[in-house]
């Protein structure tokens, strides 16, 4: 008897303006996708960058009226993106931009599905978290204008959202919310603080990993409606493409983009990598990083991150690539071929089946250390005390789950805690 698995797998990204001069076309585009009235949604420290008001200044230029709201909360909460979804609905907007990182844009699209739709945040979370409901009614157009090379969250479905009463982040994923137009323009990161662009980068270069590592889309079982397939199909040809330039970019232009800033070739370079990562992982998915990231970053009680705002935090960068090499490390069984070949793209090196597991784990290890990213668990106040905790956030994280090349269980997720710590 045949087994019943997946034969199909779905691609999508939006399309793309990339390169220097880009953000001036922002007014034309919104102009041209009929709106009249347009809110701009950014965050306080990307607002005193200028680039939000050179968007406005475009929008402005091009007739529009122009909204802009500059509080949106980096490492969004449910409580800031309410916020926002409160002042978007005390106004009448057709579309809307956002400036800024993951935080910009995944608020944004917060704000377009609660404007368009009727409800609360939960209702759309990602079970068990929330409610799994699914939009129904068109959304308006948004624009995203990333301005860090890492989020990849301009080409994606995904908004994510740190609840903060449940003490871990959550999301909503649906192809409804991916922006209707991405662009790029490698001027707006260059004055990323090192240890942002740091956490940015890592963010990408996981995106392209955990893609490329995931389990293929042809060994999971098919949906029993075609039309419900989930976002996250797994690795596929068209992801693996994007996913090893994205790694090759990464393993080039990363460090050399944190030692300088000013590295406007460096950072171009980033740019490209982390959209080339967006659209690979929009479609394959993340795994077992990102599900660690969410409750590490959720349950934080007193780290403050060098480069953010004065805020107890850990940087959804930090909180991804913490856990990485002991990931990678468990994973490695899954498909040996394919993490020796991930660690000779980031590195240059070559490697065989006798550098085994500790390939591509020494490789990302080297890295960290490098751009001075924070290696342990106990950087950020956590102990053995909280893998529990930990364990239990992460195995809520069924969209990243769904996609882990090895069977999950409570017990290795705590090993790989415990090896973090």
């Amino acid at each position: 008897m045949a087994l019943d698995n997946e034969s199909v797998f779905t691609w999508a990204a939006p399309p793309l303006k990339f390169g220097i001069g880009a953000l001036q076309e922002v007014g034309a585009e919104v102009g041209n996708r009929g709106a009249r009235s347009v809110l701009v949604l950014t965050d306080p420290g990307v607002a005193a960058s200028g680039v939000p008001a050179q968007v406005v200044a475009s929008l402005e230029a091009a007739g529009l009226d122009v909204t802009l709201f500059d509080r949106v909360g980096v490492e969004p909460t449910d409580d800031s993106i309410g916020e926002a979804i409160d002042f978007a609905r005390a106004g009448e907007y057709d579309a809307y931009v956002a400036v800024g990182g993951g935080s910009a844009i995944d608020t944004a699209k917060a704000v377009n599905l609660l404007t368009t739709h009727d409800g609360e945040l939960l209702d759309f979370v990602t079970p068990p978290i929330g409610a799994g409901r699914t939009p129904t009614e068109p959304l308006r157009p948004l624009i995203a204008i990333p301005t860090t090379a890492g989020t990849g969250s301009e080409s994606t479905t995904i908004c994510v959202i740190d609840m903060l009463r449940l003490h871990l982040k959550a999301g909503i994923s649906h192809p409804a919310l991916r922006p209707c137009l991405a662009i790029v323009d490698p001027t707006t990161t260059l004055t990323m603080p090192a240890e942002v662009t740091a956490a940015s980068g890592m963010d990408v270069l996981s995106h392209a990993l955990e893609s490329y590592t995931s389990v293929p889309f042809d060994s999971k079982p098919a949906p029993e409606d075609p039309m419900k397939r989930p976002a996250f199909c797994g690795a596929n040809p068209i992801s693996d493409v994007w996913c090893e330039m994205a790694l090759k970019l990464v393993g080039a232009n990363l460090r050399r983009a944190v030692m300088n800033g000013r590295d406007l070739q460096a950072r171009t370079q980033m740019a490209l990598a982390s959209t080339y990562a967006g659209t690979g992982f929009g479609n394959a998915g993340t795994h077992l990083p990102h599900a660690n990231a969410y409750p590490i970053a959720g349950a934080v009680q007193a780290y403050k991150a060098d480069g953010y705002p004065e805020m107890p935090m850990v940087p959804h960068g930090q909180a991804v690539s913490v856990t990485a090499p002991h990931v990678f490390r468990w994973t490695y069984p899954g498909d040996p071929a394919r993490h020796l070949r991930a660690a000779e793209l980031l590195s240059g090196r070559t490697f065989t089946g006798v550098d085994g597991a500790d390939a591509l784990a020494g490789v990302l290890s080297e890295l960290m250390t490098d751009i001075g990213i924070p290696t342990r668990l106990t950087s950020f106040g956590y102990g053995a005390g909280d893998v529990d905790n930990l364990v239990a956030g992460a195995m809520k994280q069924t969209r990243q789950l769904s996609v882990v090349p090895r069977a999950v269980t409570a017990e290795a997720l705590g090993d790989i805690f415990r090896a973090a710590l």
